[in-house]
């Protein structure tokens, strides 16, 4: 708590100092505090004893308005790029509770002199002061480990109470998951509703005054990835050894305007704990089926300069192991770090549960 009120104190100095100067900021900044107060949603049977209290938290943050030094800043409208620090008290012994970061945009689509209207989509690490064990927390079929990947989307609206003090109302939807790297792994999906302060340095925003940025050169180009991925997982609670899964995608791609590039790929998938499952299960005299898996996808990548926010829809076309659905879907994040070289951290999913959490890296063609 010290370190947010740190924190708050140096976005207070920096974001508010004394009068309003004669020069404009070129890069304002926002910082905010909120409550938040929410319910955990029963999807599953096996959580519903979990749910009756109602989870209540305070987040912290501070974003930069973006003002057109890069190019998509101008083609997304100038959204805010934020950090945030999020706590949790799940009021709930077998919970606990929870501290997360969390990196977002957030994306203004209707603003007056005193009003605006943003939409927040953000990803971060959270940690849980209580996890499932065997032995001592059997009832916590949500939380498995300590260490879970943070997904957030809210609608805010901001209100100002002054030339630099705005008060903000949202609702949003919180979701924490290890990405089956641990078991149970059933996840937590928190709806909030958020009231808080914004304290801005400069509320009336101008962009740069800059040329419109041009057009990209490689709109309409095809191109083609190359990769290969890394992930861990568990096969159940009781089972506590992890097993290594394995990818290795081609993939062909067109980038068909400023934002996006379309995506059409074949993979191939050697998951470890599945053979592990079927020495579990199956008679000694019956034969072993192959557990590799092929699956063809389309795909879509959301551009932001560099980082790109991946989703995909695929099918398998080779499964001999029937171990879940026909299809599997896949969200997750792409880094280029150069023109050819990228890594990505993408989350595998077979009909909304987490099947695994990809590490990938992979070249540009």
């Amino acid at each position: 708590m010290r370190i947010w009120v740190a924190l708050f104190g140096v976005m207070m100095l920096t974001g508010g100092q004394g009068t309003v100067s004669a020069q404009t900021p070129r890069v304002p900044w926002v910082g905010g505090f909120y409550a938040q107060g929410g319910f955990i949603v029963a999807h599953s049977s096996r959580v519903r004893h979990l749910v009756r209290a109602h989870p209540t938290g305070l987040e912290l943050n501070l974003q930069r308005q973006t003002t057109g030094h890069a190019p998509w800043h101008a083609w997304y409208g100038y959204p805010k790029i934020g950090l945030a620090l999020v706590y949790y008290d799940y009021h709930n012994p077998v919970l606990g509770r929870s501290y997360a970061a969390s990196f977002y945009l957030n994306k203004t689509y209707w603003r007056t002199t005193r009003q605006e209207l943003n939409f927040r989509l953000g990803t971060g690490i959270g940690w849980f002061t209580q996890v499932f064990s065997q032995e001592s927390n059997h009832k916590n079929a949500l939380v498995s480990s300590r260490c879970n990947a943070m997904l957030q989307a809210r609608v805010e609206y901001d209100w100002a109470l002054s030339p630099r003090v705005g008060l903000l109302v949202g609702v949003g939807l919180n979701h924490f998951s290890n990405g089956a790297t641990a078991k149970p792994n059933l996840g937590i999906n928190i709806p909030t509703v958020v009231l808080g302060l914004n304290f801005h340095q400069q509320r009336s925003f101008r962009p740069l005054d800059v040329p419109p940025p041009p057009e990209p050169e490689d709109i309409g180009q095809n191109f083609l990835y190359l990769s290969t991925s890394l992930g861990i997982k568990r096969l159940n609670e009781i089972d506590l050894k992890t097993y290594l899964v394995n990818s290795v995608s081609v993939v062909g791609g067109r980038r068909v305007n400023r934002k996006s590039n379309l995506l059409l790929g074949l993979e191939g998938f050697y998951d470890r704990s599945l053979r592990a499952e079927q020495r579990d299960t199956a008679r000694q005299d019956v034969p072993l089926v192959d557990v590799k898996k092929a699956g063809v996808f389309l795909g879509h990548e959301l551009l932001f300069g560099r980082l790109a926010l991946v989703t995909h829809l695929g099918v398998y076309v080779y499964n001999p192991y029937k171990s879940n659905n026909f299809y599997y879907e896949r969200v997750g994040l792409k880094y280029h770090f150069t023109n050819r070289l990228f890594g990505a951290v993408d989350l595998k999913v077979h009909r909304g549960a987490a099947d695994v959490l990809e590490w990938k890296a992979g070249v540009k063609l």
